[in-house]
């Protein structure tokens, strides 16, 4: 198993960047530093990607490093952003739980079938690729809710966004479920 590539130590370059970022921004209640470091993290994640495809270092290894650290730098941009728009706790919530348990549960699911990373789960499952791992999806799962938190004037319309993922994170869940039962 390889895990010492280029895209690995772009992910735990991403990773720290944004999750030092993040706890800078929460400490000093900063705007900016917050905006840094979703940038940090959005940017590096989808550079971890393209530098893995590119030089074909894809590894299963790679792919739940990349899951986890995604779940690390979440967890602190969303502490930040909480601390600065306090008044948008229940769509943040909502979009908290569903990532760090409902999508960390989806995304490591691959590792039931001889595929490389959730980007290929097409192969298993198109509707529960495109419902999570498409580019559009990606967007919407992992940060739609986000971008949604900082233009609302009230946290009704983010919750309901962060609600339906939700659901539709379910709805993945119980598809997962039916194909494992499958292969059993």
């Amino acid at each position: 198993m390889r895990f010492t590539t280029v895209p690995n130590l772009v992910t735990l370059v991403r990773t720290v960047g944004a999750v030092v970022l993040a706890v800078i921004a929460i400490v000093a209640q900063s705007w900016p530093l917050l905006i840094a470091a979703y940038a940090t993290y959005w940017i590096g994640d989808t550079a971890d990607g393209i530098v893995a495809r590119w030089l074909k270092q894809e590894t299963r290894a790679g792919a739940v490093f990349d899951i986890i650290s995604d779940r690390a730098c979440t967890s602190l941009c969303l502490a930040a952003l909480l601390m600065l728009k306090p008044d948008m706790a229940v769509p943040l919530a909502i979009f908290l739980v569903q990532f760090m348990v409902l999508d960390t549960m989806l995304s490591l699911a691959f590792l039931l079938w001889p595929i490389v990373s959730p980007n290929y789960f097409a192969q298993v499952d198109r509707r529960i690729y495109l419902w999570n791992w498409s580019p559009p999806a990606k967007v919407l799962n992992t940060s739609a809710v986000v971008l949604l938190v900082l233009v609302s004037p009230t946290w009704i319309w983010p919750a309901l966004l962060a609600a339906a993922v939700t659901v539709m994170k379910i709805a993945s869940m119980v598809r997962v479920a039916g194909l494992v039962s499958r292969i059993r």
